[in-house]
C-alpha cells in the first residue's frame, strides 16, 4: 500500500468515527488544513519531475475530494442527529397558557385628562388647544392683568430669550390655558362652550407645586349666560368626577383680572382617619376658582359684551389626580420611579376609590 492509500486510509476511518462536529473540524484541519497532511502533500509536486507531477496531482487532487465529500457528508449527518436529539429532549407543550407580561400603567394626569374631557364633553364643551409658548399679549394682556401684576414679573413667569437687537413682542411659557380661551372667540366667535386643558409652566416647585404642571379651563358664552349656570356646570362635573351623588360646593368672593364677579370655589369633604372623602363631613376644599369673564376680556377676543356674557373656570388637572387617587406629593408625578404607581393601586383601566390615602 503507497502512501497516498494510507492517507485515504487513514482519514476516512477517522472521519467515520468523529462523534461530533469539534472532532470532526479537528480531522478537517490534520488532513486539508494549511498544515494537513495532504496539503503538504500538495506542496512537493513543484520538486517533481512533469510526469511524477502529473500521475500523483491527478492522485492528490481524487483523494483531497474524496475526504472532503465524506467529511461534508459526516457533518451533515451529525447536525442531523444533534437536532433529532433536540427535538426528542427539548419539547414544548403548546397547551401550556403564554408567558404572563408586565401589564403597563397610564399616567394619573393623562386618565384624568381623559376623565375630565369625557364629562365636560358629555355637557356640550368641545376641546381647545394652543401654543405652549405665548405672546406676552395672549398670556397677561387680553386677560386683563395690569402690567404690574406680580405674575408678570421674572421670578413668577419663565420669559424667552430675546438677542439684543431682537423688537419682537415678549414671549412666554404661559402661565395658564386662559389665552386659549382667547384664541377660540378670536376663531369661533360666541356662543362658545370649550375646555382647555394642556401644560403650563410657573416657577414654583414644593409638594403642592411644580415648573411644570397641567391645567384644565372652561369658558361658555351665551347671551344669558350666569353664575347659575357655572354653579351647575361645576356640581355636576364633581359628582361625575368624584363618583358621588352628594357634593355641595361653596362659593368665596375672590379676585381674578380676568372674571368679574370672581370666586374660589370649595367642596365639602371629611378627612376622617386622614383620608379624604368627598361629600361628607364638615370640612372644605378650595378645588378651583371660577366666574363670570370679565367684560374687557371679552372686547380683547372680538366679543361683543353688551350682547355677550358668561362664565370660566380653572382647575388643576395634577391636584385632581392627587385628590382622586391618594396622592400626596405633586413632585411624585415627575421624578420617582413609575412603580410608585402600583403602590397607590394605579394601573390601565382602574379606577381606585375616592377615598384612598392621602394626607392632609
Amino acid at each position: 500500500m503507497n502512501d497516498l492509500d494510507t492517507l485515504r486510509s487513514t482519514y476516512l476511518a477517522r472521519v467515520a468515527d468523529a462523534s461530533d462536529t469539534n472532532t470532526l473540524e479537528e480531522v478537517r484541519l490534520a488532513a486539508l488544513g494549511k498544515k494537513g497532511e495532504i496539503s503538504l502533500k500538495m506542496r512537493e509536486l513543484g520538486k517533481m519531475t512533469p510526469e511524477e507531477r502529473q500521475t500523483t496531482g491527478a492522485a492528490l487532487n481524487r483523494l483531497r475530494d474524496e475526504i472532503d465529500t465524506a467529511l461534508r457528508a459526516k457533518k451533515t449527518q451529525l447536525e442531523d442527529e444533534a437536532l433529532n436529539a433536540r427535538l426528542r429532549d427539548e419539547w414544548l407543550d403548546v397547551t401550556l397558557p403564554g408567558r404572563p407580561r408586565p401589564a403597563g400603567t397610564i399616567h394619573p394626569v393623562s386618565q384624568v385628562t381623559e376623565e375630565v374631557t369625557a364629562i365636560f364633553a358629555d355637557m356640550g364643551f368641545s376641546v381647545a388647544e394652543g401654543p405652549q409658548i405665548e405672546s406676552d399679549w395672549f398670556n397677561f394682556d387680553a386677560l386683563n392683568i395690569a402690567p404690574e401684576h406680580p405674575a408678570r414679573q421674572e421670578h413668577d413667569t419663565f420669559f424667552m430669550h430675546r438677542a439684543e437687537g431682537d423688537d419682537r413682542p415678549p414671549h412666554v411659557l404661559r402661565t395658564h390655558t386662559s389665552p386659549v380661551q382667547i384664541r377660540a372667540m378670536q376663531e369661533q366667535g360666541a356662543p362658545i362652550r370649550v375646555i382647555a386643558p394642556g401644560r403650563v409652566y410657573r416657577m414654583d416647585m414644593d409638594q403642592t407645586h411644580a415648573p411644570m404642571f397641567h391645567q384644565v379651563e372652561g369658558l361658555a358664552i351665551g347671551r344669558d349666560i350666569s353664575m347659575a349656570n357655572l354653579k351647575w356646570t361645576l356640581e355636576e362635573f364633581c359628582r361625575a368626577f368624584f363618583e358621588v351623588d352628594n357634593v355641595e360646593l361653596r362659593f368665596r368672593a375672590s379676585h381674578f383680572p380676568f372674571t368679574e364677579p370672581s370666586a374660589e370655589v370649595d367642596i365639602r369633604c371629611s378627612w376622617e382617619g386622614g383620608k379624604l372623602q368627598i361629600g361628607a363631613g364638615d370640612s372644605w376644599m378650595e378645588i378651583l376658582g371660577s366666574g363670570m369673564v370679565h367684560p374687557k376680556v371679552l372686547e380683547a377676543a372680538g366679543v361683543d359684551p353688551t350682547e355677550w356674557q358668561g362664565f370660566a373656570f380653572g382647575m388643576g388637572i395634577d391636584r385632581l389626580a392627587m385628590l382622586k387617587y391618594g396622592i400626596p406629593d405633586l413632585r411624585a408625578f415627575f421624578d420617582s420611579d413609575l412603580r410608585w404607581l402600583r403602590h397607590y393601586g394605579f394601573a390601565a383601566g382602574d379606577v381606585p376609590s375616592v377615598s384612598g390615602g392621602l394626607s392632609r
